[in-house]
């Protein structure tokens, strides 16, 4: 399908979610979140979700969808276009209350910045996969390995362009998966 990079993307992103969550009860149940621990899930937050993945969508998917038809205003490019920028700053807004806490032990504003960005990004997610997605792989049907293509085109640049890889990011997925778990 036309759209599998980008879903799977959406499952690491989802992992990361999950193990957010979980970040959020540990903190708020008094525990200490290290910053060699939280720091790395606020990059992945920054970098893989706002500048690697949303990348590939704005570069690659979304001018494909326009090219089949699809209005870039006042559609579902629109909204995800909007809803990029909301994370975006969510995600700066998260990682300035995550140095705060570093420096304070004060929880309350990280868990609130985490709490707004999970359940923004989770619905994000949810349109995306359920909706635009759907109607992607049916507008853009015939076209699924130049779009494939061009997704891994797009991914490698972004992430050239901040210095990592993909496997730099999945490991951060990993290991936050695992220490989250493990506390």
């Amino acid at each position: 399908m036309t759209t599998d990079s980008l879903r799977k993307d959406h499952d690491l992103i989802e992992k990361v979610l999950k193990s957010m969550q979980v970040t959020i009860h540990l903190l708020n149940t008094g525990k200490q979140i290290p910053e060699p621990i939280l720091m790395p899930v606020i990059d992945f937050s920054k970098n893989f979700t706002n500048v690697c993945h949303h990348g590939k969508e704005e570069n690659s998917l979304f001018p494909a969808l326009e090219k089949a038809g699809m209005p870039r205003e006042g559609g579902p490019i629109a909204m995800m276009l909007m809803e990029h920028e909301i994370t975006q700053k969510l995600a700066n807004k998260m990682e300035e209350s995550a140095k705060k806490y570093i420096d304070s032990g004060d929880h309350k504003q990280l868990v609130s910045d985490m709490i707004e960005y999970v359940e923004h990004v989770s619905q994000h997610l949810w349109k995306e996969n359920h909706r635009l997605f759907m109607m992607a792989d049916m507008h853009l049907m015939g076209q699924s390995d130049k779009i494939e293509e061009e997704l891994h085109k797009v991914e490698d640049e972004k992430l050239q362009e901040i210095g990592k890889n993909r496997e730099f990011y999945e490991k951060i997925v990993q290991d936050f998966h695992q220490k989250t778990d493990a506390m």
